[in-house]
């Protein structure tokens, strides 16, 4: 049994002020893995203190010598990238070859990219040539709240850890309490790459605590938050009375667009795009629509790889898909199977109960349901678990309509081998993301969405900019200072 109840507060590991115990469920096994604390008003206000202390200094940091400090987390991902996968895959039910090879290189990966365009950043630029004397400076919003979640945890870990810090803000980490071991190993890794005391603070606790006090902190400038959408109400709501910067990144329903045309493989990489992660990703493609010349045969194909995918436990090394997190998830998941079967969508695989073979763990069946119609729960509502909607279209006017009639606007899928037509698909489909052919987005793209997902732009200079402000100079004397 692990035993992380302490917070990393001003660059120490620091006793909560309260102590009030909470066990970190295996979710293959139903059993404590670990037992952590839960942080009270006393232990936020703390960590916000030192981020406040520590603000001006840091601040005034020069850029390059920020930048040095963030690269040398990548020296310390090295050195504990295991402990990493190991962490994340007790905690949250990843595979541990997915943890290894998809969950924890999220950190490098970002981490790099957020490097390339820390680079080009200008912090003071010229207005243009019609104004010689105005200047353009960019400056750190404050303190800032972090608020992650538990499902992708080092990967949001990373879209705002590491931007808040190169853009000179210091900041308090409230990960999710179902998945808070690797956020503290990373707290380690930023204590040994040498981030100044105050900088970086970590407080676990739950969202009615932890996260409520940060909302609502008078010292705290800006909210970034990852979860779910009535979560993301919550705290727009508790950061009002501040005026606080808040950003989403919310939920989401992605409609994965199949023309007749699509590639041989588009069926198959929808399925295991949607399975992946054991469907807990808010950017799943969990509604695939299909033109209709070509629906039968692809509900026969989807069903047949659905039941291809093995269910396994997350210490398992291989193919497959682990648990969801918790036995609510699993609960919830069961009951947005039933909806599907109870208001008349066929089912082609899975469906209720545990797979063959397993009597413990929070295992959901891959399941994918036909014949859904616009309107159905299972269409309408984020699911946060292995289940697939297949929707029939007529033609590109009907698909567009189906696809963007949804409360969410976060990831569109298209698959077409037609250029002109997937062209005219990304303009019009309305969601912050459309990938294309199974082309994922390029490094330092921006991830977030639109409507019920948030306005969050996550990744690459964006995800920088949105810890800036933006100051207004005129009259500066640029004679007397090098730009």
């Amino acid at each position: 049994m692990i035993q992380r109840r302490d917070f990393y507060i001003n660059g120490a590991w620091v006793p909560p002020a309260a102590p009030r115990d909470c066990a970190v469920i295996d979710p293959s096994t139903e059993e404590p893995c670990a037992v952590i604390s839960l942080g009270a008003e006393a232990d936020t206000n703390a960590a916000v203190a030192a981020a406040k202390a520590a603000f001006p200094g840091w601040a005034s940091t020069a850029p390059a010598e920020r930048r040095a400090v963030v690269a040398r987390i990548l020296d310390e991902y090295e050195r504990r990238k295991e402990d990493l996968a190991q962490a994340i895959s007790l905690e949250m039910g990843a595979p541990i070859d997915m943890a290894r090879d998809s969950q924890a290189p999220c950190l490098p990966w970002h981490l790099k990219n957020f490097l390339t365009a820390f680079d080009a950043i200008e912090w003071v630029r010229p207005l243009g040539p019609h104004a010689p004397d105005d200047r353009i400076v960019l400056e750190p919003i404050g303190v800032v709240g972090l608020i992650t979640p538990w499902n992708w945890p080092m990967n949001q870990i990373a879209l705002k850890v590491i931007p808040a810090l190169l853009a000179g803000c210091t900041c308090v980490l409230k990960p999710s309490e179902e998945s808070p071991l690797d956020a503290m190993i990373f707290a380690e890794m930023c204590h040994d790459a040498g981030v100044p005391p105050g900088v970086f603070n970590l407080v676990n606790g739950d969202g009615a605590g932890v996260g409520a006090h940060l909302s609502s902190h008078p010292d705290v400038e800006m909210i970034s938050f990852t979860g779910s959408t009535r979560a993301g109400r919550a705290i727009s709501k508790a950061a009002a009375e501040t005026l606080k910067r808040v950003t989403l990144e919310l939920g989401g329903k992605g409609a994965n667009i199949v023309f007749a045309d699509a590639d041989e493989k588009a069926v198959k990489r929808g399925v295991l795009h949607m399975m992946n992660n054991s469907g807990q990703s808010c950017n799943a493609p969990s509604r695939m629509l299909v033109e209709r010349s070509i629906y039968d045969r692809v509900v026969d194909e989807a069903a047949e790889v659905a039941k291809s995918i093995r269910v396994g436990p997350a210490s398992e090394p291989g193919r497959h898909i682990g648990p969801v997190v918790n036995r609510r998830q699993w609960e919830q998941i069961q009951g947005f199977i039933q909806k599907g079967i109870d208001e008349g969508a066929r089912l082609v695989a899975g469906g209720l109960g545990l797979p063959e073979g397993m009597n413990k763990g929070y295992f959901v069946r891959p399941t994918v349901f036909a014949d859904v119609t616009p309107g159905m729960t299972i269409e309408r509502e984020e699911i946060f678990g292995p289940v697939l909607s297949i929707i029939p279209f007529r033609d590109e006017e009907e698909a567009v309509r189906i696809a963007n009639d949804t409360p969410y606007g976060l990831t569109n899928y298209v698959q077409s081998q037609d250029g002109a037509r997937r062209n005219r698909m990304a303009l019009r489909l309305k969601s912050g993301m459309v990938e294309m052919n199974g082309k994922s987005r390029g490094a330092g793209a921006p991830f977030g969405g639109v409507k019920a997902s948030g306005r969050a732009r996550e990744g690459g200079h964006w995800g920088i900019e949105e810890f800036l402000e933006v100051k207004a100079v005129s009259g500066w004397a640029s004679d007397l200072a090098a730009e």
